[in-house]
């Protein structure tokens, strides 16, 4: 039986069930796999496929893979239940924060609780729409910045360049430092090196060699998380030297103190500017990259957009106030997240043997929700594989997590307004001024902690 093969029929239950007896219901059908490797093969092969491929079972489909049981969820019902109306029912759990232990593991994202609760009331301060807004003019600032650097007929690849944008705005507007040279160079290799040694190949091959065979993937991470430390490092002695009065995310930092009068430690200040950093510079670069590049393709898209452009903005640069009146640009960007959505899975695990979609979910099994499965199912989207950025201009009736790139409840991302107004201000500014027109025809993303897109070659014209 093929890896792919399904063994059991399509669940019709896509509703959460709140059943109190688990024991009466059924594991979730999946593919079988093969002896001790389970699906781990078919995902280093093609994650992206295996997911899609998948959708046979169910809409809750187990599988085995890298020694773990893991649960895919496509049904937007279970993964509301998960996040939101059950969410003190699941944690994180090991394989989700096992990537913690990569990055950084006293970070906001990874940790639980209580210590999640302080963490997350401290931080906010630092995303409320006021200070966003008053941060708005320097994200229009830094993208006029990198278009200044372009020469009509340029080449270059938009993944690697609106990273730069990025970091450039995350020191700017969180960290009020200089971030520019050797310093972008250093996070971006460090983003490389986790994508890489957090891959599905990687994982992979960690999963079933010793931990003393020498890997090349390890001793890169290594190197670029020490590179990493250093720099942050030197950004909060610099701070702490000048000014830490003022309302940046690192001023705020230095200064906390949590109610209780405790402040935070070394390794939580470092963790949580490396937190943003990684968060707030890789996924919103590719969701830009992947906009520009889709744009790229499409010109009766691009016409469209530049006729909003011309309406609202004229001859002017974007401001926050146009926001509001930037639907078409907005629509842009829902859409390059939906189809290729720069988290594309979520992991939670259970508190408790529990039922989920009328199947059981054993405690320590892995729920992975399926951002990218979703937001591609054809119950949701018409046509779901187009790009088709009107879609969302129309008043259409869907679950309301048939789209979450941003994750939801409780522990949604905390820069997700932050970072849909740095998105739609710079896509704004960028189609403004110049176009891009595609030197590669086909986007082939792979898959680390995040979706990488690839370089996404294209051809700088100005307007």
């Amino acid at each position: 039986m093929s890896d792919t093969e399904p063994h059991s029929l399509h669940s019709n239950d896509s509703g959460p069930s709140s059943a109190t007896n688990p024991s009466n219901a059924a594991l979730p059908p999946g593919p079988r796999g093969l002896p001790i490797l389970g699906s781990t093969l078919s995902i280093v092969r093609d994650p992206l496929e295996f997911v899609e491929s998948a959708k046979q079972y169910g809409d809750i489909v187990s599988y085995e893979a890298y020694g773990t049981e893991f649960a895919l969820v496509y049904d937007p019902h279970a993964v509301e239940a998960i996040l939101v109306s059950r969410s003190d029912e699941f944690e994180k759990g090991d394989f989700e924060t096992d990537f913690g232990e990569l990055i950084a593991p006293d970070g906001i994202a990874f940790t639980e609780g209580q210590r999640w609760r302080r963490q997350r009331t401290l931080l906010q301060s630092s995303f409320t729409p006021n200070r966003i807004h008053a941060v708005a003019d320097g994200m229009v600032a830094e993208a006029n910045r990198l278009v200044d650097d372009w020469d009509d007929g340029d080449e270059i690849a938009l993944r690697d360049a609106l990273s730069t944008y990025t970091l450039r705005v995350l020191a700017r507007t969180l960290f009020d430092l200089p971030l520019d040279g050797e310093r972008i160079a250093t996070v971006t290799r460090a983003a490389a090196a986790v994508n890489k040694y957090a891959s599905p190949q990687r994982l992979a091959i960690g999963s079933f060699l010793p931990s003393w065979i020498p890997d090349r993937a390890e001793r890169e991470y290594e190197t670029a998380m020490a590179d990493l430390e250093a720099l942050i490092t030197e950004l909060v002695t610099e701070r702490r030297q000048t000014d830490a009065t003022g309302d940046d995310l690192l001023s705020v930092l230095a200064r906390a103190e949590y109610p209780d009068g405790s402040r935070l430690s070394a390794d939580e200040i470092r963790d949580q500017l490396v937190t943003f950093l990684f968060a707030g510079h890789e996924t919103t670069a590719t969701a830009l990259a992947v906009a520009c590049w889709l744009l790229a393709g499409n010109s009766s898209v691009r016409a469209e957009l530049e006729s909003e452009l011309a309406a609202v903005c004229n001859d002017r640069n974007p401001t926050i106030g146009d926001r509001a009146h930037l639907e078409y640009t907005e629509a842009v960007l829902k859409e390059a997240m939906r189809l290729y959505p720069p988290v594309t899975g979520i992991y939670r695990e259970p508190l408790a043997e529990t039922v989920l979609s009328g199947y059981r979910i054993p405690t320590g099994m892995t729920l992975q929700l399926s951002v990218y499965g979703i937001h591609r199912d054809e119950r949701w989207w018409a046509d779901p594989e187009t790009f088709r950025p009107e879609r969302w201009l129309a008043d259409t009736e869907r679950p309301e997590y048939a789209y979450f790139p941003f994750g939801g409840g409780p522990r949604h991302c905390l820069g997700m307004r932050f970072a849909m107004v740095e998105l739609q201000l710079a896509l704004a500014a960028l189609a403004r001024r110049v176009e891009f027109s595609r030197l590669v025809e086909t986007l082939e993303p792979s898959l680390g902690v995040t979706l990488d897109p690839g370089p996404l070659e294209t051809r700088v014209e100005n307007r």
